[in-house]
C-alpha cells in the first residue's frame, strides 16, 4: 500500500485532548443560562392514559414550559416519528403504526415519554414532574417473542410487524429433502443495552433567527431532516452540530423524540434548552440491540458438503418501529446469510413482532453479527453431529479463491477472499496444536476448558455517497468530512491519509466534522462505512487539487502542465530546481490573489461495498462449582485489505470483541412479567469489565478489495461479528463432555451452573 497510505501505526492525536479533560461533549458546551429539560416517563409497560393534567406543574417555581402531545400538536409539530418500512414476503408493506413524539392516549413501554418539563434547574423540573396528575389504566402486556397476545397497535393484528423472506425457497426445500444429513439448531440471540459511555443528550438555541441543535449522534444530516419534518421548518433555517461523542455503536444513529421536543421548546421560549439522559433513563429508552431466536437447518451431502440452508427467525421490534429496525434482522441479516460458504440453495424467513419493551434497532454490526452467529453455531453443531473436525468442515465448504467474484444466494457479490489461507494463519496464531495441553492443565485445577472458532464475513453498509473538501489556510489545511467520529479516531486517520497523499505534514491537517453549515452533505457514521467512502472522496479531492495546482504551476513556470509531475510529496518541474510542496503552491496562489485555488471539493459514490472477513478463536475456562466463565485466550486474524493505521484497526477490533464477549458472558436484559426492566443500572446490568476481557492476539492478512481504489475494507464492526459465535462455541465445547446440550448465551454464572446441574440430573436419570 505504498501509494495509498503508508500503513503506519500512528497514535491518536485526539487522545491528548480527551485524556486531559479537553473533550467538547454536548453537556460541556450547552449555552450559559440554558434551561433544563426533563421528561416525565411512563412507569407502566402498557396502559391507557385516563388523565393527564399538567396545570399544577406549570405553576411550580422555576418552570418555564410544560409540553404534552396535545401541546406539540397545537404548536404545529408533526407527532408521527418516521421509520423505514420493509416489504413483506408477499409484497405487501409491513406494519407502520403511529409512534408519537410524546405518548397520546396510550403508553406502550416503561420509559416512554409522556410530557416535557422545562425549568431553570434540573431539580425544579423534576419537582414539577411530581406535580403532574396522571392516571394510567393498566392493560395486558405482551412480552413473548411470538405472534399473539394483547394488541399493542390497532395496525398490527396479533402484534405481527412483518413477515420477510429472502433466497430461494423451492431450491432450499428440495436440498433439505434430498440431504444425506440434516442438522438443526435453535439459536437465541439475547437482547443487549448499548450503554455508551456518554448517554444521549442535546441542546437547542435560536441564533440570528435560525434554530441550532447540538446532538451527540452519529451525523448531522439525519437529525436536520428530522427537525425540518417535525417542526415544519426549511432546512436552511436549521443548523445541526455533532460535538465530541462518547460512543454510539449504532444506537445513536437514528432519531429520538427528545431532540425534537427540546428543539420545539426552544422555539416556543426563545431561550436555549438542554437535556442529558441519566443512566437509568438511558437504559430504559435507548434503542436496544439483537433480541431474536432463530432455528437453522443445514443440509449436507454424503461427503459433508453443504447443499442447503434454511432459517426461521422471530425478532423483537419492541413497542414501536424505530428508525431502521425493520431492516436489521431482515435485509441486513440477509447480506451475509450464507457467510463464506459456497451454497446457493438458501432461504430465510423472519417474523417481526411488537412487544411492550423498549424499541430495538441497530447495535454494532446490525444484523450481520446475528446472521454469522446463527450460521457459525450451526456449523459447530454440525461438526459434532457429523463427527468431523469443525475446522475441516468449514474449509471443505469455503468459497474458493478462483470463484470470485462470487454472487451469494441472496444476491450479494463478494469481490475477493482467501478464507482457507487465513484460517490456517488463525490456527497458528491461536496455537491450536497446544490446546490439548492447556485443557489438561485446566482439568488439573478442576476447570473445564473449551475452544471455539468462528469464521465471519461482514458486509459494509451505510450510505455509498460521500463528500470531502480541503481548504488551504495559512497554517496548513482543513479537511471537511461527512462522517462522524464516536471514538474511532477519525481526527487521526483522516489527517494521516491526507498527509500520505499530499505530503502535507499530518500535524498541519485539521479535521472538521459534525456541522451542517460547514458540510452541506454527508452520510454520517454507521455500517463501518467511514474508512472506505470518506477516504475515497478524499482521494478524488486530492486528484482535483493536483490537477488544479499543476495547471497553476505550469502557468507560473511557463511550461506545459503535462511535463509537471507530483510524487505524493512534491511537484517536479522540468528544467527547474524548484520542487514545491502543496503548501508551497497554496502560498503562491494566495500571494497571487488566486483564492479560487484554495478550496477543493469532490463527491464520490461507491458502486459496491467491501467485505472484511476473518477467523476468531476463543478459549474459555469454566469453573463447574460456580459457573463462572473466563475468556482465557482470544486470537483474531482479519482480512481488512489495505490498512491506513494498523493501531487504530486493532483498537476497533479490540472494542468489538469486548462487546461480543459482553453479550456472550455478562450482559443480560431482564424484564419482569409486567414489563418492568429489572436491569436498569450498572448494579444490575453487566457490561464487561477489564478483567472479563483478555489480551486479544490480533493479526491481519489482507486481500485488497476490488471495490474501492485503496483496496480497504471497513473494520469497525468486525470484532463483534466474530466474537459471539467464537465465545459461544468455546463455552459449548467446555460443557459438552459434561452432558450440556442446550447451552445458550449469556453465560452468566448462575445460568451456566444451572446448565451443569440439569445435565448432571439428566445423566443420573439415564
Amino acid at each position: 500500500m505504498e501509494k495509498f497510505g503508508r500503513s503506519q501505526s500512528v497514535t491518536r492525536t485526539e487522545d491528548l485532548r480527551f485524556l486531559s479533560g479537553g473533550g467538547q461533549y454536548v453537556d460541556d458546551i450547552a449555552p450559559e443560562g440554558a434551561l433544563f429539560a426533563y421528561f416525565l416517563r411512563s412507569n407502566m409497560a402498557h396502559a391507557q392514559i385516563v388523565e393527564l393534567d399538567v396545570t399544577a406543574a406549570r405553576d411550580m417555581p422555576g418552570v418555564a414550559l410544560v409540553l404534552t402531545a396535545q401541546d406539540l400538536k397545537a404548536g404545529g409539530v408533526q407527532l408521527r416519528m418516521k421509520a423505514s418500512i420493509i416489504k413483506n414476503i408477499d409484497g405487501s408493506t409491513a406494519a407502520d403504526p403511529l409512534r408519537p413524539l410524546l405518548a397520546q392516549d396510550r403508553v406502550r413501554y416503561v420509559g416512554e415519554a409522556i410530557a416535557l418539563i422545562v425549568a431553570d434547574s434540573l431539580n425544579a423540573a423534576k419537582d414539577a414532574a411530581e406535580a403532574v396528575t396522571f392516571e394510567l389504566e393498566e392493560l395486558p402486556v405482551h412480552l413473548d417473542l411470538s405472534v399473539g397476545g394483547e394488541a399493542i397497535h390497532a395496525e398490527a393484528a396479533e402484534n405481527l410487524a412483518l413477515t420477510y423472506g429472502c433466497g430461494n425457497a423451492a431450491d432450499t426445500k428440495a436440498a433439505l429433502a434430498e440431504a444425506a444429513h440434516l442438522v438443526t439448531v435453535q439459536v437465541p440471540d439475547n437482547r443487549v443495552i448499548a450503554a455508551s459511555m456518554e448517554p444521549r443528550g442535546c441542546f437547542a438555541e435560536m441564533t440570528d433567527g435560525r434554530l441550532h441543535v447540538a446532538v451527540n449522534g452519529q451525523g448531522v444530516w439525519g437529525p436536520k431532516a428530522d427537525l425540518a419534518y417535525h417542526l415544519g421548518m426549511e432546512k436552511s433555517d436549521i443548523r445541526v452540530t455533532n460535538p465530541d461523542t462518547g460512543g454510539g455503536f449504532g444506537m445513536k444513529a437514528m432519531g429520538y423524540p427528545e431532540t425534537i421536543a427540546v428543539a420545539h421548546a426552544t422555539r416556543v421560549l426563545g431561550r436555549p434548552v438542554r437535556w442529558m439522559s441519566e443512566r437509568t433513563e438511558a437504559m430504559l429508552t435507548d434503542n436496544a440491540g439483537r433480541d431474536l431466536v432463530t432455528t437453522a437447518t443445514l443440509a449436507f451431502d454424503a461427503d459433508f458438503k453443504i447443499t442447503g440452508y434454511s432459517i426461521d427467525s422471530v425478532c423483537n421490534l419492541g413497542a414501536y418501529n424505530s428508525g431502521y429496525a425493520q431492516f436489521i434482522q431482515t435485509d441486513l441479516f440477509s447480506k451475509v446469510l450464507m457467510g463464506t460458504y459456497d451454497v446457493q440453495a438458501a432461504f430465510m424467513k423472519t417474523v417481526g413482532v411488537y412487544t411492550n419493551t423498549t424499541p430495538v434497532d441497530a447495535y454494532r454490526g446490525a444484523g450481520r453479527p446475528e446472521a454469522i452467529f446463527v450460521l457459525e453455531r450451526a456449523m459447530d453443531e454440525a461438526a459434532r453431529q457429523l463427527g468431523v473436525d469443525a475446522w475441516d468442515l468449514r474449509r471443505k465448504n469455503f468459497i474458493a479463491p478462483d470463484q470470485f467474484p462470487y454472487t451469494t444466494a441472496t444476491g450479494v457479490t463478494y469481490d475477493v477472499g482467501e478464507f482457507s489461507n487465513l484460517l490456517t494463519r488463525a490456527g497458528t496464531e491461536a496455537d491450536v496444536d497446544g490446546f490439548a495441553r492447556r485443557k489438561s492443565a485446566s482439568a488439573e485445577q478442576g476447570k473445564l476448558r473449551g475452544h471455539g472458532l468462528c469464521y465471519y464475513i461482514e458486509s459494509i453498509l451505510g450510505a455509498p455517497t460521500e463528500t470531502s473538501r480541503v481548504d488551504f489556510v495559512e497554517d496548513g489545511a482543513l479537511i471537511y468530512v461527512g462522517t462522524q467520529s464516536g471514538g474511532q479516531g477519525h481526527e487521526t486517520v483522516y489527517a494521516q491519509f491526507l498527509a500520505d497523499q499530499t505530503g502535507i505534514p499530518a500535524d498541519k491537517v485539521h479535521v472538521v466534522q459534525g456541522d451542517s453549515d460547514l458540510i452541506p452533505t454527508g452520510g454520517g457514521t454507521g455500517g463501518s462505512r467511514s474508512v472506505t467512502v470518506q477516504n475515497t472522496a478524499t482521494l478524488a479531492t486530492v486528484a482535483k487539487i493536483t490537477d488544479v495546482f499543476t495547471a497553476f504551476l505550469a502557468e507560473v513556470a511557463g511550461v506545459s502542465a503535462a511535463d509537471i509531475s507530483f510524487d505524493d510529496e512534491r511537484f517536479r518541474i522540468p528544467d527547474s530546481n524548484l520542487s514545491p510542496t502543496m503548501l508551497d503552491v497554496a502560498e503562491l496562489a494566495r500571494d497571487a490573489g488566486r483564492d479560487d485555488l484554495l478550496t477543493h471539493t469532490a463527491t464520490i459514490t461507491l458502486e459496491n461495498r467491501s467485505f472484511p472477513n476473518g477467523a476468531h478463536v476463543a478459549e474459555v475456562e469454566v469453573d463447574p462449582e460456580t459457573g463462572v466463565v473466563e475468556v482465557k485466550k482470544y486470537s483474531v486474524v482479519d482480512d481488512f485489505g489495505n490498512l491506513i493505521n494498523p493501531m487504530l484497526v486493532a483498537g476497533q477490533v479490540h472494542g468489538g470483541v469486548a462487546q461480543g464477549i459482553g453479550q456472550a458472558i455478562t450482559e443480560r436484559v431482564v424484564f419482569d412479567e409486567y414489563g418492568q426492566l429489572l436491569t436498569a443500572s450498572f448494579m444490575d446490568y453487566g457490561v464487561p469489565r477489564a478483567d472479563d476481557v483478555p489480551m486479544v492476539n490480533f493479526a491481519t492478512q489482507g486481500t485488497p478489495s476490488h471495490y474501492n481504489p485503496m483496496g480497504m475494507k471497513g473494520c469497525g464492526e468486525a470484532g463483534t461479528v466474530g466474537a459471539l459465535a467464537a465465545v459461544t462455541n468455546a463455552v459449548v465445547d467446555a460443557l459438552w463432555d459434561h452432558g450440556v446440550r442446550d447451552a445458550a448465551m449469556p453465560f452468566t454464572p448462575h445460568r451456566v451452573w444451572s446448565m451443569l446441574q440439569k445435565a448432571k440430573v439428566n445423566r443420573a436419570v439415564t
